[in-house]
């Protein structure tokens, strides 16, 4: 187990009220910090509780959902938010007042969840890992409808663990993708969908148009909050086969299209072509000017990721 000083984070805690978490009116700028993180060492603890206050998100009385982006593992490749970071996250919710922490995951290819969670080194830094531990894709599932779809689905089954969640945090790695030329906090729902209905790796999502049910899930989770692990990412052939990417951040926020622009334009990429960004958009969350940052300027720790050759036409230019 990490050493923390529970002490630090409760007093701080107990020293705020917080308000809400849900998305943010059109009219208003969304918010979205970006903090410099160097290694995944004990600052990691503090900087989350900080962020978490920055952004006063309501926790106290709530039950919470940490959803990591765990996928495969290979010893070489950082593929999986780190262990540190979804720790740092429990710890932080706890502190600051929330009923019930779970971590929970749907891995699209592995089928041994917790054989995954044990070789990404879940097991040795979550405390009684398998205690709150949730594996989504053999959750009891319920029928959701989907109020007018992008992709060609009307209806999901989800699990109810995430749908009685009072708040899911998102816990993303800072990667490239394949498919959809980014993965942060909204393709990391797609581990909400479970594989004991749709099987693995859930193509359902893939045949119904993935950047459409990126935005589908987005829509059906409102109540989040995203903290991205950016401070060893994965460039070039993301998800899984990419290579390590030191880009020494943690960026984080309540509005998953601006978090998840402002991610963009520090690996490099124009969130304004962006397919699912575009399809998400309201306000002009992917263009800068329309984005409260906090901490640094995404353009001073801009980093450029590698990008397959079908990708280089989406790189930042300014």
């Amino acid at each position: 187990m990490p050493k923390i000083a529970r002490r630090r984070l409760l007093a701080a805690a107990s020293s705020l009220a917080l308000s809400g978490c849900s998305r943010r009116s059109p009219a208003a700028k969304p918010l979205v910090s970006v903090v410099r993180a160097a290694s995944y060492d004990q600052s990691v603890y503090e900087t989350v509780l900080r962020l978490l206050r920055e952004h006063r998100v309501a926790l106290r009385g709530k039950r919470v959902l940490v959803k990591p982006n765990l996928v495969e593992f290979d010893p070489a490749a950082p593929i999986n938010t780190h262990p540190l970071v979804v720790h740092a996250v429990m710890e932080a919710c706890t502190a600051l007042g929330a009923a019930e922490v779970r971590i929970a995951e749907g891995p699209g290819h592995r089928r041994g969840t917790l054989d995954l969670a044990e070789a990404a080194g879940y097991f040795r830094t979550v405390p009684r890992f398998e205690q709150v531990f949730t594996d989504l894709n053999l959750d009891e599932p319920a029928l959701v409808r989907i109020k007018r779809p992008l992709s060609k689905l009307d209806s999901l089954y989800l699990p109810r663990t995430a749908l009685r969640a009072d708040l899911i945090v998102s816990v993303p790695k800072l990667k490239t993708h394949h498919w959809v030329a980014a993965t942060l906090g909204m393709k990391n729902l797609f581990g909400l969908v479970p594989g004991g209905v749709y099987g693995w790796p859930k193509n359902v999502l893939h045949w119904a148009g993935p950047e459409e049910c990126i935005v589908d899930l987005d829509r059906l989770f409102p109540h989040r909050f995203t903290i991205v692990d950016g401070v060893v990412g994965m460039e070039g052939n993301g998800p899984i086969q990419g290579g390590a990417k030191a880009a020494g951040v943690i960026v984080a926020g309540a509005d998953a299209v601006a978090v998840d622009a402002t991610c963009c334009r520090i690996m490099g990429l124009d969130p304004r072509l962006i397919r699912y960004l575009r399809l998400a958009e309201t306000a002009n969350q992917t263009d800068a000017p329309f984005v409260q940052q906090i901490g640094e300027d995404p353009a001073r720790v801009r980093t450029d990721f590698d990008l397959l050759p079908g990708f280089a036409r989406l790189r930042l230019r300014a």
